[in-house]
Parts: structure tokens; C-alpha cells; sequence
């Protein structure tokens, strides 16, 4: 017999329908998504645990729904919207593990051919197999370490960047709080200097992402860079490019040796929003 599943509702596009002004906003609970599903109420239970656009998700909320999820006993779906699922998914990955997967849409529950049925459906089905977090979307199921959305409209929304998983932060504990911590992106491209970084150091970043060039190289940061490392504060670099990954080989002052040596770390194959993400659960972790 197949374990019970819950399923948790959180919004995005997958309850969105269209108001009187044209805009798309999230209006349906999940029991009436799983009706349209055809997923019928014996086979799980549900609640609406926040009905709101991903984009909008603060920490705060992250918090409240890893919560949500640990106080469940068994498997877990999670609908949200795509916008920032992937971080969302790093998130479960790191802080709790086990059979979780998130799913969502491209298209509207009031659109004439919506993708949200099919991938709740399929998401039901595969929490109850599942050994470890993952993103149901398009007819995939992709491992949640290293998802990342490759495309705004297409059903098969996301695609893994193929990173080792390593062990999770934390066995069994009740999931480390990511409110009040701060991390930073800061971007590398032509012209960019080292006040970015500083930026980030005067708003009070715990901790720094760089979307770096190619294989992990930070050109006019380097300086910004070495002070955050100064400081005590932690630089991951993270590359601008889909697929590859950080490999920290480049000489010169905003190289990715020479900054390695300075004491940035490489997200390997992570997308810049789960590298940042990775680091906020690491940074949870350690403040207890």
C-alpha cells in the first residue's frame, strides 16, 4: 500500500485565474486543484498553507513552510509558483531531505489547456516513491539539488545541472530559522566595480553570492571581494553561465585562482540562486 500523501498549497501560477482587470492572480485552495486533478480526497489530505506570486516569498514565509513540512509525517507535495521554486527546493533539500516534491505550472488553472493537473497528479504520485526532494514539472521529475528553471513557458520548465548532492546540513531537527540572515547576489559584467560588493557590506550581507563570469572569474570585484573575505564574511562564486559550472583556474587580480586563494568558495554546477540559497542554510545552520 502506498504511504498517504499531503499536500500543501502555497499559490503561484498553478492557482492563478484571471481578474476582471486581465492580470493573473492566485484565487484557488488546493482542494480545488486536486478536483481538477482528479486526485480524489481519500487518496490525501491537503491544506493551503499561503496563497501568494513566488516572487513575493519572503525568508519569513520559507520559515513558516519548511515548517509546514516537517510537521507532516510521510510524503509531502508542495504546490508554488516557478518563479523561485528552485530556491524553494534548495531549501527542502538542505534543511529536511526526504520524499518532498514541488510542483507548479506555466499556465493558469483557467487557462483553456492548463499544465497544472497533470503536474499535480504526477507529483502525487511521485512523493510516494520518493527518497529525496525533487520538482515535478512538463512530465520530469528532477532531484531538487541542483533544479534550475530553464524556460518561461515551455512545460518542461526545469532541468538539473547535474550536481553531486552532498550529505544534508542537518538529520532529523527541526529546520534552522533563514529569517534575519542576509545574502547577497552581486553581478560581474563589463564595468563593474568593487562599490557592488561594498554595497552589499553596508546593508549588513552575511554572506555573498557573485554571478561571476565563465568558469568563476570576478574581474572589477576582486578588491570588493577580498575585503567582504577580510571582514569574515563568506564569497561564493557562482558562474552567470547555464551549464559548466566553477572551475577556479584563472590567473590575475579578479581570477578565479587567484580569488580562490584569497578564500572564495565555487558552487560547482549550482545555478546563482541556489548557490545563494545553499549558503543562506548553511549560515541558518551555523547560527543555531
Amino acid at each position: 500500500m502506498s504511504p498517504h500523501v499531503t499536500v500543501l498549497g502555497t499559490g503561484g501560477t498553478i492557482a492563478c485565474t484571471t481578474d476582471s482587470s486581465g492580470d493573473l492572480v492566485p484565487t484557488r485552495g488546493i482542494t480545488s486543484l486536486l478536483s481538477d486533478a482528479g486526485v480524489s480526497p481519500d487518496e490525501v489530505s491537503a491544506r493551503d498553507v499561503m496563497q501568494l506570486d513566488s516572487s513575493t516569498m519572503t525568508l519569513e514565509d520559507l520559515d513558516s513552510l519548511l515548517a509546514e513540512i516537517h510537521a507532516v509525517q510521510g510524503p509531502v507535495v508542495v504546490t508554488h509558483g516557478t518563479d523561485s521554486m528552485e530556491e524553494t527546493a534548495m531549501a527542502v533539500d538542505r534543511l529536511l531531505g526526504g520524499p518532498v516534491v514541488l510542483t507548479g505550472a506555466q499556465r493558469p488553472a483557467d487557462d483553456a489547456s492548463p499544465d497544472g493537473p497533470r503536474n499535480l497528479r504526477d507529483a502525487v504520485a511521485a512523493a510516494a516513491t520518493a527518497e529525496s526532494p525533487g520538482v515535478a514539472l512538463g512530465g520530469r521529475v528532477v532531484p531538487a539539488y541542483g533544479v534550475t528553471k530553464v524556460h518561461t513557458t515551455e512545460n518542461a520548465a526545469f532541468d538539473s545541472v547535474g550536481a553531486s548532492r552532498p550529505e544534508r546540513l542537518v538529520q532529523d531537527a527541526v529546520p534552522a530559522l533563514l529569517s534575519g540572515l542576509r545574502v547577497d547576489i552581486v553581478p560581474a559584467y563589463q564595468g563593474a566595480d568593487a562599490s557592488l560588493v561594498d554595497v552589499a557590506l553596508d546593508a549588513g550581507a552575511d554572506g555573498i553570492v557573485v554571478a561571476a563570469f565563465g568558469s568563476g572569474n570576478v574581474g572589477g570585484l576582486a578588491d570588493g571581494v577580498r575585503r567582504a573575505l577580510d571582514a569574515g564574511i563568506p564569497v561564493v562564486v557562482a558562474s552567470r553561465v547555464p551549464a559548466g559550472g566553477v572551475q577556479l583556474v584563472y590567473g590575475g587580480a579578479g581570477g578565479g585562482r587567484a580569488i580562490a586563494r584569497a578564500g572564495v568558495r565555487g558552487a560547482g554546477r549550482l545555478s546563482v540562486p541556489q548557490a545563494r540559497m545553499e549558503l543562506l542554510c548553511e549560515l541558518a545552520v551555523q547560527r543555531g
